[in-house]
């Protein structure tokens, strides 16, 4: 499958405004006196600077950290890059390059390796910092805080212990009916040979419960 290469305005213009810019700089190089295959590493040069700026800018941008040296050392690229085209618009007589011309051109090295040193190898600042041993050691867990000592001659106090509820009161039962009663328990144990219990006299004599319990108290 073949991809058809359609041209990019963008890129073509890129292109040429690079050829451009490249041999203004290499004109401006060669009537400085940078004769040979140095007239043709300044352009180089300069717009490698220029990239190394913009690519350290981008990311110091991307972290959040100052950017005011990757700001100035883009400047002076652009700066370089900038007055050599319009050195040659015809501005400058290229025939008669004056001293101070001469000067940036022979000392352009010197400072595009101190600021590519620079934008390459400066540190990036550290953001995370440890928290300090004192700061660390004042942070303590509210689980494992110490409880306070009790004040000396201090009594604790006791648990309160619950009431025990009252007995019921005693309950006054006839004679005959204790008699009655006796009878019962001994039919129940002849039949069954178990003493009689309180639900069963209740039961059978239609006593109330505190009532129905003492009989049986009384004829266990």
């Amino acid at each position: 499958m073949t991809r058809s290469i359609r041209p990019d305005a963008v890129l073509v213009q890129a292109v040429i405004a690079g050829a451009l810019s490249f041999a203004h700089l290499h004109d401006i190089a060669a009537a400085a006196g940078q004769d040979g295959w140095k007239a043709w590493a300044y352009p180089i040069s300069v717009d490698l600077l220029l990239v190394a700026a913009w690519r350290r800018l981008r990311i110091l941008r991307t972290t959040g950290e100052p950017t005011r040296a990757a700001w100035t050392w883009f400047a002076v690229a652009l700066a370089a890059s900038l007055g050599a085209n319009i050195a040659t618009a015809g501005l400058l007589d290229l025939t008669h390059v004056p001293a101070w011309l001469r000067i940036l051109v022979a000392g352009w090295p010197a400072l595009a390796f101190l600021g590519g040193t620079l934008l390459v190898h400066t540190p990036a600042a550290e953001t995370d910092t440890a928290p300090e041993p004192a700061a660390a050691q004042a942070i303590v867990p509210a689980e494992s805080a110490p409880e306070p000592e009790p004040l000396p001659g201090a009594v604790e106090a006791a648990d309160p212990v619950p009431a025990l509820p009252a007995p019921p009161p005693p309950v006054d039962v006839p004679p005959a009916l204790v008699d009655h009663a006796r009878k019962l328990a001994d039919a129940h144990r002849s039949a069954t040979g178990h003493p009689i219990d309180a639900d069963t006299l209740r039961d059978r004599l239609g006593l109330p419960g505190p009532m129905a319990d003492q009989l049986a108290t009384q004829l266990a």
